[in-house]
């Protein structure tokens, strides 16, 4: 089994939003993603989704976009981004998921084949440029859904299972300075960190490690629309 990721898939099937307008590397990025996405993955390989998946402010606008992905092979894990409005309680769109090839992570987790996988939308850090005491609630807040979920983790890990963490927001600010999901991570034995949020020209590592765990950006545009294989 392999592991792929992807984030901030940003589809607008029955809310036009062209995404052109961010650059032109944008054009066709759904084609593009899903060409790479065939060529890559099998139907027992894992592709982690990492918020920002839809424009749609409501679930069936959502839901239209999420089911574009039926299509295409292997087992889907999606967290929320700070632009998946649609996602309007847990219950809800687990309950409008197409198939049974989708997974939906709140304060919890899924495991496949000895991979476990947690995950959260998390909130931008302290020493972030954007980072403000509004900010602070939310910050905790998240950080506290990623406890409730290594709880979860603690309940179904065995010996050797790997753990991956998906998150939007990036764990840290640019100067990769400590964060309480950092510190998460490294007490609950995490590790992989995949995360996106990040578009733009502006540099941040695709690939990097703090205290042996690895970290992946996967934003769409940053990887040019490709997926990323994490194990």
């Amino acid at each position: 089994m392999k592991v792929f990721a992807i984030s901030d898939l940003h589809l607008s099937g029955l809310v036009p939003k062209p995404m052109d307008v961010f650059g032109e590397g944008w054009e066709g990025h759904f084609e593009k993603i899903t060409a790479d996405w065939r060529e890559k993955v099998g139907e027992e390989d894992v592709v982690l989704v990492g918020g920002d998946t839809s424009w749609g402010m409501k679930l069936a606008e959502g839901m239209y976009d999420v089911a574009r992905l039926a299509s295409l092979p292997g087992r889907k894990v999606f967290i929320r981004g700070n632009h998946d409005y649609w996602w309007s309680g847990i219950t809800r769109v687990r309950a409008a998921r197409p198939d049974d090839s989708f997974f939906f992570l709140q304060n919890d987790c899924v495991k496949f084949d000895g991979v476990v996988i947690a995950g959260s939308r998390g909130w931008t850090c302290p020493g972030s440029p954007d980072f403000t005491e509004h900010d602070r609630t939310l910050y905790l807040r998240e950080a506290e859904r990623f406890r409730l979920a290594f709880q979860e983790v603690k309940k179904v890990r065995g010996e050797g299972d790997t753990l991956i963490a998906l998150i939007h927001y990036p764990p840290f600010n640019v100067k990769r300075e400590p964060t309480l999901f950092t510190d998460l991570f490294e007490e609950n034995g995490v590790g992989k960190v995949v995360f996106g949020h990040l578009h733009g020209s502006g540099f941040f590592p695709l690939r990097s490690e703090k205290a042996g765990i690895e970290y992946y950006l996967t934003s769409c545009d940053k990887v040019k629309f490709r997926l990323t294989q994490i194990l």
